[in-house]
């Protein structure tokens, strides 16, 4: 099996070099991101950060809910 494999890599690579250079490029791309600590870092930031932030609410004077912020 592999030599089969080996044997269609080189006349494949003597026949198309480009086709088979952007299949690799593209395989590493594909394959490579999940195995970079760099994902492993950035999912645990992105589950250590809240989804919703708190906004500050903006007082038109008619929510008796909303204590006032003193202005002066």
């Amino acid at each position: 099996m592999a030599t089969r494999l080996s044997i269609f890599l080189k006349i494949s690579w003597a026949r198309e070099p480009v086709l088979v250079g952007s299949f690799i490029i593209w395989s590493l791309a594909v394959i490579l991101p999940p195995l970079s600590p760099y994902t492993k870092y950035s999912t645990m930031i992105n589950e250590a950060m809240p989804y919703n932030y708190p906004v500050p609410v903006c007082d038109d004077g008619n929510t008796p809910d909303v204590p006032m912020l003193a202005t002066s």
